[in-house]
């Protein structure tokens, strides 16, 4: 016969003996938890050494789950860490940020006193300038280049004069009214400057191309007379432009042309000094080693 499917506890003698052993357990707790509080109560010295024998047998206890809370609190302060480095790393790249606009603020100074530096030796070196005036601006329309500066007849600007700034020159007023000029640049299409090459003395003639460069004739014919980085000054011959003022410097040569570049950018500079016409002209120096 098939025993039955549902049998009842007390057919099993594991859970019976389990039963037994808890109810056991239980009623010999509460036997032990009665008698300490009785010894508590009546016999303190006695429960000084119960105490003391606990405190014993936990003692060992505590000192190897010691490291395992310390090493929790460094895990914890780890990922406290991790969290919080987010923040910071926004924090630092804030100040970084900072730092490098105050950075730019001081080349920026740092490059405007040194601009005004050359600008206070070159009024005291040179002739004193007729007026100092800002660039408010500049046209183009096709092979023309003009500039606009913030200085007119009322302040001694005429047209003819020469304009030049710490750089070198930068051309000349092509017309006026009360507060304002019109500068035909050096790359004007229109524009010649009679130049000097300073490493031989050399004459030439430069011309604009309207593209913001300028072409340099040789005046003299013969061998080669440019090379690549030769400085360009005005000779003075026309009684306009006063000499040895800054002007170019050659990048490229073909035969006995050469085109250069302007020392002085009217797209980069804030002031322009405005010159007196040259008296009269300078005699023409000779080429070095020529006869006279």
């Amino acid at each position: 016969m098939a025993p039955p499917r549902h049998r009842d506890r007390g057919f099993s003698r594991r859970i019976q003996y389990g039963l037994f052993f808890g109810y056991v357990a239980a009623a010999v707790g509460i036997v032990v938890g009665l008698a300490l509080i009785l010894i508590a109560r009546f016999y303190p010295l006695a429960f000084e050494g119960v105490r003391g024998a606990a405190l014993d047998a936990s003692t060992p206890v505590a000192i190897l789950g010691r490291p395992i809370a310390r090493g929790a609190d460094d895990i914890g302060g780890e990922i406290g860490a991790y969290f919080n480095a987010a923040s910071q790393n926004r924090n630092l790249k804030a100040q970084l940020a900072a730092a490098q606009r105050e950075l730019i603020d001081s080349r920026r100074l740092a490059f405007e006193n040194a601009r005004l530096i050359r600008l206070l030796k070159l009024m005291e070196a040179g002739s004193r300038p007729v007026v100092s005036a800002r660039i408010v601006g500049s046209g183009l329309s096709g092979s023309r280049r003009f500039a606009t500066l913030a200085a007119g007849s009322s302040d001694g600007a005429h047209p003819g004069m020469p304009v030049r700034a710490a750089e070198g020159l930068v051309g000349r007023i092509a017309e006026t009214g009360s507060h304002a000029a019109r500068v035909v640049l050096l790359t004007d299409g229109g524009s010649s400057v009679p130049l000097r090459i300073v490493r031989t003395g050399e004459p030439a003639l430069a011309e604009g191309r309207g593209d913001g460069t300028i072409e340099v004739h040789a005046t003299i014919a013969g061998t080669q007379h440019f090379r690549r980085g030769d400085l360009l000054v005005t000779s003075g011959v026309g009684g306009v432009f006063p000499p040895d003022l800054p002007v170019a410097v050659v990048t490229s040569i073909s035969g006995e042309i050469a085109r250069a570049q302007p020392l002085a950018d009217p797209a980069k500079l804030d002031f322009a000094m405005v010159l007196p016409i040259a008296a009269s002209p300078p005699p023409l120096a000779l080429p070095a080693g020529r006869p006279r």
